[in-house]
């Protein structure tokens, strides 16, 4: 599959909390960084996410805010 997305990490996921709506889903991407995504419990279904799977994690925003 081809994205115009260019913000895509490769990854591992380590951790699939499922809620009856949404799920967390908890990726290494290396470097002991440790990204989170949001997704539906469907999506999570229909994937098939569980724990060691390899994949991608496809970053789209508009604007990336920054606090200190």
């Amino acid at each position: 599959m081809k994205l115009s997305a260019r913000n895509q990490l490769k990854g591992t996921v380590i951790a699939v909390e499922k809620g009856p709506v949404s799920a967390k889903v908890k990726i290494d991407i290396g470097g002991g960084t440790i990204i989170t995504s949001t997704v539906t419990s469907e999506t999570v279904d229909e994937l098939g996410l569980a724990d060691g799977d390899s994949v991608t994690a496809i970053i789209k925003a508009s604007d990336v805010l920054i606090g200190k």
